[in-house]
């Protein structure tokens, strides 16, 4: 694990996130406590439990970033649920229980593709030497009979005489010559690929019927005539699949998501209660009843084994618009000792939105339409229009926070969007200026919504 100090963590957040210091600074302290405990003794170790984070805020003002940055900045499985998806037990739905199975499925991926990189020079090198042999075999390969490969049987292939194996291997000395030099790149070569088809999901189950019948049945596999290119990438899983030792990467997975494991609980302001326990909203005090178990620490079954959930960091996330934090249940709301409030934006934030970041929204556009040959530039008045627009907006309607600012960016650009590209098209520079801001936002922005006073 990174070991990153609190202020590190923070600038790091800072190079995508705009404001919101209160909530780095919560997250930040988090991530650091994790490194802090592993370097304790084994007997205090497990007696130290991380601080669940609420964050309070209205949407757009970047609670899901915040987290999912983290996540990414220190290599740790990461997943992001919304409490609505879920539902008390008894109920169809999905149990909450499926958060910790993503979670290690997320956990996986993650380890997996570190243990690709390890071995991705022998992958590479077996790839060039099954190419070279599929490049300079005579004799066209037939798809494996299904019972022989339950039988185990092997088809024998015939012994060739001491001159053509001579002459094979100066044709594959060629070969491997000109694949290097990069000529071969578009040669058609046959690549048997399994066959994969639609996994039917069963409601209300977490594991498909592949799973459950494919240690049984044998892979399906076809022949495919690609370039060699596409043949590489194919080649190259296959290689780094073969060369990972899956029970390795299974027993990691799980460590790293017991220890260093972040999800991110969205929308856990809608399934507080609101004082009903009728109607439709009966399940919501169950869905943070079975939520709560997972929050303070127990064992999950998984179909790679059993994961414990005690040092799992966990960051909910709601606007409590409608209800407050004291609607959740009380074992609930101690569960997570940290609370932040994030501030809603303002119009200078909304003007530092659109161009510090290193994913900023106009640099975005600048690199898309550069494509099509068009240099896009924004005067200082600009970008001050802009925000304030996106302020006005999201004061006099639904505040939606920085999404906000994507709405207004497409109708600016949708013109120079739209007639951009061609062969023929010369290379442009347009210079947005506060006038044609204006120009293409008035309609939109003084247009009132009369609808809700008609009857």
């Amino acid at each position: 694990m990174t070991a990153l100090t609190p202020r590190e963590i923070v600038r790091e957040l800072d190079r995508y996130i705009i404001g919101q210091d209160d909530a780095k600074r919560a997250v930040a302290v988090a991530l650091r406590n994790r490194y802090r405990r592993a370097q304790l003794p084994d007997d205090i170790r497990e007696e130290v439990t991380p601080k669940n984070i609420l964050m309070i805020g209205p949407t757009g003002v970047g609670k899901t970033e915040i987290a999912r940055r983290l996540a990414k900045l220190v290599d740790a499985p990461f997943v992001k649920v919304e409490a609505t998806k879920f539902t008390e037990v008894g109920y169809v739905g999905r149990d909450v229980e499926s958060i910790i199975r993503d979670l290690v499925e997320a956990a996986i991926r993650l380890v997996k593709g570190q243990h690709a990189e390890r071995v991705r020079i022998r992958a590479e090198a077996n790839v060039e030497d099954r190419l070279v042999e599929l490049l300079t075999q005579t004799t066209k390969r037939k798809p494996a009979n299904p019972i022989d490969i339950l039988l185990g049987n092997k088809p024998k292939q015939p012994e060739p005489s001491p001159e053509d194996r001579d002459k094979l291997v100066l044709k594959q000395d060629d070969a491997r010559a000109k694949l290097r030099r990069g000529e071969l790149e578009h040669e058609i070569v046959e690549v048997e690929v399994e066959e994969s088809s639609p996994q039917p999901e069963i409601p209300g189950m977490d594991i498909s019927m592949n799973d459950m019948l494919g240690s049984i049945l044998p892979k399906k596999t076809k022949l495919r005539k690609v370039e060699v290119r596409e043949a590489r990438k194919i080649l190259q899983a296959e290689e780094e699949q073969n060369l990972i030792d899956m029970d390795r990467v299974y027993s990691e997975a799980i460590e790293r998501a017991e220890q260093h494991g972040i999800v991110f609980l969205d929308e856990i302001d809608k399934v507080a209660g609101r004082g009903g326990g009728h109607g439709p909203d009966v399940s919501r005090e169950g869905v943070q009843r079975d939520i709560l178990p997972i929050v303070e620490g127990s064992t999950v079954n998984t179909k790679y084994g059993p994961v414990k959930t005690d040092h799992i960091l966990f960051i909910a996330a709601g606007a409590f618009h409608v209800s407050k934090v004291t609607d959740l249940i009380p074992e609930l709301q101690g569960r997570f000792p940290v609370r932040v409030d994030l501030k809603p934006l303002t119009v200078e934030d909304y003007k530092r939105i659109l161009t510090q970041p290193e994913n900023a929204l106009i640099r975005q556009y600048q690199l898309l339409l550069g494509v099509d040959g068009v240099t896009l530039e924004f005067d200082d008045s600009a970008l001050s229009v802009i925000a304030d627009y996106a302020w006005q907006a999201n004061e006099s309607s639904e505040n939606i926070g920085a999404r906000r600012l994507h709405t207004l960016m497409e109708r600016i650009l949708s013109d120079i969007a739209f007639n951009a590209g061609g062969g023929d098209a010369p290379q442009i520079s347009v210079q947005v200026n506060a006038e044609y801001v204006k120009a293409q936002l008035s309609a939109d922005i003084h247009q009132k919504d009369v609808r809700k006073y008609i009857l």
